[in-house]
């Protein structure tokens, strides 16, 4: 079993001015994905996080501006997508395909 933790709605709480968050939706054919493990890599390629998409495909990591990559990673299927980050919420959909 895999310690990533699943993810929950909404940023109550949190001042989006001053954080850098990368979240959206994992979607196969333009339906969600639960339950896909996103991993979120450096500039570099490096592992530095993972999460596990809730019911409807969402999922968020908090992290510094900069260039990542995200990578899903589900039975349906694999998708990669880069991003580049600014201080604010970074929203993006990230569609799986099979390998």
């Amino acid at each position: 079993m895999c310690g990533a933790p699943v993810q929950s709605a909404g940023l109550e709480g949190v001042d989006a001015t001053k954080e850098t968050i990368i979240q959206g939706q994992v979607l196969r054919d333009g339906a969600p994905v639960p339950t896909a493990y996103v991993r979120l890599l450096d500039s570099s390629g490096e592992f530095t996080a993972e999460v596990v998409t809730n019911a409807t495909g969402d999922f968020r990591f908090f992290a510094a501006p900069g260039e990542w990559t995200l990578r899903a990673l589900a039975p349906s299927g694999q998708g990669e997508q880069r991003v580049a980050a600014d201080r604010g919420l970074n929203n993006l959909r990230l569609e799986v395909t099979t390998a």
